[in-house]
């Protein structure tokens, strides 16, 4: 099949889906299906770190803001979204998802729309006025792409029961295709001084790990808190904050380090990738996410990927996964959840912690592999798209 993915910006930057859609193209091409990507992004390819089959990756160049509404998009699915099988839409609230279903239907091609977590009703909840006004583009153009799609895609059932209490009116053909991570050959030939390295200082610690974008929905604020009540008790005890800053909270996250006394504790290391991402997952004694709201989290998954637990908060979709599996703990999105989170976890026995240890990679095995997702996907296309050929039999533009 040869499937097109559109997405606003392929820099890792701003989260998991741009990371999702990375490991699915990469998987893709591994099964000889003919994956390519167009984004909005000024950048080459190259300067987006992605190194991928030629002509795998297109960008148009141009896109004004966060919309990113462009001409030279529609002039560009024009020319070529008949050469594909099926388009699969990433993200809502931006002009790429419109241009598709235009594009789409003008040349009878299935298309999908993956949520990736944007019609939670936190959001509703946390800026009333944000959705107001998401509410209103709802009515003018999103209700539409998305109950014109051939399905939207959500990552698990909690996501699509959550979806349809958001906007109104809501009606679309949902499909739960799921989500993980891939670890590749750098996540497997890391270690932990791939991360210790560049950090001397923390060898010996015990670390608790945040990875992710400095974000108010993702609990760091709670997690400081937490961190320095545990602090008073366990004098090894580190806490290392890993992920890009676009909102300014890192300065506000510092200045609460600093009022509670651990900012001597806490090390904000700025966006790590590669092998020193996955040295830092491998050096954690346990990763900790009390996010707000959190569709899937691939940090979660990459975390379980390399046999290292995790904490929770019950508003991450995948706890139930977790806890069943034995692989880490869950509690509440607020400063006390958080506080029991680190309580329990420094209170069990080290064979405990050992164990869970064990049980997180039985956990990604069994839920978080991202290759069967890509295959979910693959099949939801190929039932759309009966007559589609293998990619070998279709000719490049």
């Amino acid at each position: 099949m040869r499937v097109l993915h559109l997405i606003r910006s392929l820099d890792t930057v701003f989260g998991g889906p741009a990371e999702g859609v990375r490991q699915t193209l990469r998987l893709a091409q591994a099964e000889g299906h003919a994956a390519e990507v167009l984004s909005l992004d000024d950048e080459p390819p190259g300067a987006l770190g992605l190194v991928a089959r030629p002509g795998t990756v297109h960008t148009v160049p141009g896109a004004r803001g966060h919309y990113g509404y462009t001409p030279a998009l529609d002039e560009w699915l024009q020319a070529h979204a008949a050469g594909y099988d099926a388009l699969v839409v990433h993200g809502l609230w931006q002009y790429h998802g419109v241009a598709a279903r235009r594009a789409a239907r003008a040349c009878g091609r299935p298309y999908f729309v993956f949520s990736h977590g944007m019609l939670d009703p936190w959001f509703r909840r946390a800026h009333p006025f944000k959705h107001l006004k998401k509410q209103l583009y709802w009515l003018v153009a999103e209700q539409a792409v998305l109950h014109d799609a051939q399905a939207v895609l959500f990552t698990t059932e909690e996501e699509a029961r959550l979806a349809c209490r958001t906007f109104v009116p809501y009606s679309v053909r949902g499909a739960v295709v799921g989500c993980g991570a891939a670890p590749d050959e750098t996540a497997r030939n890391s270690c932990a001084e791939d991360f210790l390295g560049l950090h001397p200082g923390l060898r010996g610690r015990r670390l608790l790990l945040f990875l992710g974008r400095l974000h108010e929905k993702k609990g760091c604020d709670l997690l400081v808190q937490a961190f320095a009540h545990a602090a008073q008790r366990q004098g090894a005890l580190h806490l290392v904050m890993a992920g890009p800053d676009s909102q300014g909270l890192q300065a506000r996250l510092q200045a609460q380090a600093r009022q509670l006394g651990v900012d001597t504790r806490v090390t904000f290391t700025g966006m790590l990738e590669g092998r020193v991402k996955w040295g830092a997952l491998r050096a954690a004694e346990v990763f900790v996410l009390p996010s707000h709201q959190e569709n899937f989290g691939i940090a979660v998954a990459e975390a379980l990927a390399v046999g290292t637990p995790v904490l929770l908060s019950t508003q991450v979709n995948t706890w139930r996964e977790v806890v069943r599996g034995g692989a880490g703990l869950a509690d509440a999105d607020t400063p006390e959840g958080t506080q029991r989170l680190l309580d329990r976890w420094l209170h069990l026995p080290p064979s405990t912690r050992h164990a869970m240890r064990n049980r997180a990679l039985a956990c990604y095995e069994t839920h978080f592999r991202i290759e069967a997702s890509v295959q979910r996907l693959h099949a939801l296309i190929a039932d759309a798209a009966p007559d589609s050929q293998p990619c070998n039999t279709l000719p490049r533009q």
